[in-house]
């Protein structure tokens, strides 16, 4: 079940499953207050000033992109690709994020204060609805379909969230692939909400993204094997701009996964 509940002060609630997740966004996407706006601005310059410093960053791009709110759809190999990619634009990004990162000090506060929307396994779709109210109200959203991180060099199976997300708003996706070095990635494990959390992180190196030319998807977001058919299409074109990201990093490694045969991937529901 999604709701949105009004509380005192600039705060409202999430209502995603079980749980009420705090925000500072009363709507849940249009124009911030002047406090998010500032945090939402200075997170991001100080990514992109670490960035800067510490990654090789390689952005290509295959075309413009259009006006308006629009769905980033993104291959998920580092923890941290969540945050990198919010430098890919100059308009405020709401991200997809675990749920168990909400619940973290510091962190979380932040998460909810820049209006990012928490991902709850087993929520009966609400936040499917989330996210699409978020672009209903004007905001450009990211998703990583794959669900959680990827395996080294390869590819998770996507859930079909992000293309019920596409079917319903009509917003068009915007397909974006990371490609890294993969031996620079550090494996950490830490317990998020009583469970080991697995994460890659990637601190430093060659950091590679392609963002594709807009998809466009019309249809019923009910209709399973249209949502099975736009996910399929959404994770190919990921793969495609990943391996375009790695051949300019790591060709050989590249070469070794080609991604040229398209996947009939089984999709999950999320």
């Amino acid at each position: 079940m999604f709701s949105l509940r009004q509380i005192p002060g600039d705060l409202a609630t999430i209502n995603i499953g079980n749980k009420a997740w705090p925000t500072f966004r009363p709507d849940l996407g249009a124009p911030g207050t002047f406090y998010e706006d500032t945090l939402y601005k200075m997170g991001r310059s100080l990514l992109s000033a670490y960035m800067g410093l510490m990654l090789d960053v390689d952005i290509q791009r295959h075309g413009h992109l259009p006006d308006g709110p629009k769905i980033l759809a993104v291959n998920h190999p580092t923890t941290i690709d969540p945050f990198y990619i919010l430098t890919l634009l100059s308009e405020p990004v709401s991200v997809l994020v675990t749920a168990a990162a909400f619940d973290t000090p510091f962190f979380g506060p932040y998460l909810r204060a820049t209006g990012h929307v928490p991902a709850v396994r087993g929520s009966g779709g609400a936040t499917v609805d989330a996210m699409a109210r978020q672009i209903e109200s004007g905001r450009t959203v990211a998703i990583f379909p794959e669900g959680a991180l990827s395996p080294l060099g390869g590819f998770r199976r996507p859930h079909s969230g992000l293309a019920r997300v596409a079917l319903r708003t009509g917003s068009p996706v915007i397909p974006v692939g990371i490609g890294l070095q993969h031996d620079r990635i550090r494996i950490t494990e830490t317990d998020m909400d009583g469970e080991k959390a697995i994460g890659h992180l990637y601190t430093s190196g060659p950091y590679a993204m392609t963002v594709g030319r807009p998809l466009y998807f019309e249809g019923d977001a009910q209709d399973r094997e249209r949502v099975n058919a736009a996910t399929t299409q959404i994770m190919n074109h990921i793969r495609y701009l990943a391996y375009e990201s790695q051949s300019r990093i790591q060709p050989v490694l590249a070469a070794e996964v080609n991604p040229l045969p398209t996947l009939d991937f089984p999709v999950g529901i999320h």
